[in-house]
């Protein structure tokens, strides 16, 4: 009866920098056993107040045989996902019965901010404001997106998630149980639900805090300076990040997601083993200040004295860099991107009309519609250039902008053009993009180091249907002495693991990154704390494992053989780096690439970069 409400099999490219977000939210902290203990509590009417400013109460909706009871937030990537979906079923399930409430218990979020919510994203049913998460409490919920589906008797009879297609850092090509609407279907049919409850992702639901006063972990004197060295500079108002995190009322409502996140590693973002390499950029937080974060949130959250709080930070508006001294578009109007389907890669050349050489020091690539790219990659073309060059720039999940310090800087010769590749992924509702890029440059008498770029890659694997590890392997040598800044390993949804090794000329071996849980949804630069010299004749070495077998869960086909391609459902393997050079100002270079490597021995060609 109702499996024509059931979405159609999705768009598989759809939303990967949303599922990028959702990886630092969480799985649930409570297990299907807590879920399993709330089955059959009968739910007593609670009234609150609409996006409208209308009073509403369970108790209106009498004569529905079944209510769908969902709390949702205005900021969680998950929640904003599936509330659509249950907007569409509120509409298809109203003839049989069965109504739809949504509730927002966040303590951050405020009734203004729930009603305009709740207008963008064009819900269909009623979505009320929980001050004090009094509701939630009634419930035990615990997150959002979370949904009870209760009887005529208002009895919970299923608890948990709506279905199983979006996760912490998953997208699945399509659902492959639709547990909400398997357990209405059984409960229509007058059956008991087969699997009542499940384990819902998503982000903890806000709730108003009782503060201890004495404690002397506070926000302002240190709760703050934590969130300013690890979490604003994605967190600010702008920026790629769902919700900012730079005033203590932002950081109160999400006090318990944030530490929940950061215990579990998810946040910040960093998959690099500490036994392998010293790397400056790592955003990783200290047992110090993850023992300081329990502590303020154990006791309530205090805020402390303002007047200890540090200076903020200045960011340029809507910029992660200093303001840009030129922004370039990739053209000059909007690219459409369709509903749903493959969009193949767009490419623009855009002449920036550099009449004399250009060195940057810093450099941000910035999605137009982030909801829909995937990727920006901005290459430097030089003058008479057939390949694309360097990609120093680029916008994708978990990078962050380039900012060159210590004379350091990125040769743009003149005459150059600059080529944007262009990743989009439909995310159901036709829309439109326009990416751009923002340069700072350097004084020219400034820079003493051209910072230049170069991948070990591997064109022609094949990875076999369901296979659990599949391992490949590139070698890249290097003619010159090299110095080499930093790394970063790119694969797709298959990747598992990625490992950067150095071979010296006398056959020793040294670990330069070791990746032992790669995540697509992250792709991170990996910066050494120093520059370090590779003698000439050495071999980089970068092995890869995939694991096309059905235990991935983010395997659009387990049973299909995989090669190289450029969309997320096929595989790359390039092991990226960074690499700098003493700067010539005199010398006209055709391409800013690293020193040229060689083909490996086994003569298989070796791309200088993608």
């Amino acid at each position: 009866m109702l499996r024509s409400l059931r979405t159609a099999p999705s768009r598989f490219a759809g939303l990967v920098l949303v599922v990028a977000l959702m990886a630092g939210l969480a799985s649930s902290g409570h297990s299907e056993t807590a879920s399993h203990a709330r089955l059959g509590k009968k739910i007593d009417n609670f009234e609150l107040t609409d996006a409208h400013g209308k009073q509403r109460s369970l108790a209106d909706l009498a004569d529905a045989k079944l209510v769908i009871v969902a709390f949702l937030g205005t900021e969680c990537p998950l929640a904003n996902l599936y509330a659509p979906r249950l907007s569409s079923l509120a509409e298809k399930l109203k003839p049989e019965g069965v109504a739809v409430i949504g509730i927002n218990s966040n303590q951050q979020d405020t009734p203004s901010e729930v009603a305009a919510h709740a207008a963008k994203l064009e819900l269909t049913f009623p979505v009320l404001k929980d001050v004090g998460n009094r509701v939630a409490d009634q419930f035990g919920a615990e997150r959002t997106p979370e949904v009870f589906l209760l009887d005529a008797d208002r009895a919970v009879r299923y608890v948990g998630r709506i279905d199983d297609q979006y996760s912490v850092g998953v997208q699945k090509k399509q659902a492959g149980r639709h547990d909400l609407e398997v357990a209405i279907e059984e409960l229509l049919a007058g059956k008991e639900v087969t699997e009542p409850a499940t384990d819902p992702p998503g982000c903890l639901i806000g709730r108003v805090k009782h503060t201890s006063t004495s404690d002397e972990v506070t926000y302002a004197n240190q709760i703050s300076r934590i969130m300013q060295k690890h979490c604003t500079e994605c967190h600010h108002e702008g920026q790629v990040a769902p919700f900012v995190l730079t005033s203590y009322e932002d950081v109160l409502g999400w006090a318990d997601m944030v530490r929940e996140v950061v215990h579990n590693r998810r946040m910040p973002p960093w998959q690099a083993s500490p036994e392998h390499g010293d790397f400056k950029n790592n955003p990783s937080l200290s047992s110090e200040e993850l023992e300081r974060i329990d502590r303020w949130v154990e006791n309530g959250c205090p805020e402390g004295d303002p007047a200890q709080l540090p200076e903020p930070i200045e960011f340029a508006e809507g910029w992660g860099i200093s303001q840009p001294d030129d922004v370039f578009y990739m053209s000059d109007e909007p690219f459409a991107i369709p509903a749903e389907g493959a969009v193949d890669y767009q490419y623009y050349t855009v002449d920036p009309g550099f009449t004399e050489d250009k060195w940057i020091k810093e450099a941000e690539v910035k999605a137009g519609n982030p909801a829909v790219v995937h990727h920006v990659i901005v290459f430097i073309q030089a003058p008479g250039a057939s390949q694309f060059g360097s990609p120093q720039m680029a916008f994708a999940p978990g990078m962050t902008p380039r900012r060159l310090e210590n004379g350091a800087a990125i040769k743009i010769p003149a005459g150059s053009k600059l080529m944007f590749q262009n990743h989009y992924t439909p995310n159901g509702k036709a829309t439109t993009d326009r990416s751009y890029v923002g340069f700072v440059y350097a004084d020219p008498k400034e820079v003493t180091q051209e910072v230049q770029g170069g991948a070990c890659g591997n064109f022609l694997f094949k990875i076999p249907p369901h296979a659990g590890n599949h391992v490949v392997v590139a070698e890249q040598k290097f003619r010159r002495e090299t110095i080499l800044l930093g790394m970063n390993p790119h694969m797709h949804v298959r990747g598992k693991s990625f490992k950067y090794e150095l071979k010296y000329p006398d056959g020793t071996m040294e670990t330069l990154l070791d990746v032992p849980k790669y995540d697509f949804n992250w792709q991170l630069w990996y910066m050494l704390q120093e520059p370090k010299v590779i003698p000439a004749g050495s071999r980089m070495v970068c092995t890869a494992s995939f694991d096309n077998s059905d235990q991935n869960p983010s395997n659009p086909d387990p049973t299909k053989e995989v090669k190289w391609g450029e969309q997320t459902w096929d595989e790359m393997m390039f092991g990226f780096y960074s690499t700098i050079k003493p700067a010539d100002h005199k010398k006209k270079s055709k391409r800013p690439m690293a020193e040229a490597e060689e083909p490996a021995a086994d003569g298989e060609k070796r791309p200088a970069a993608f």
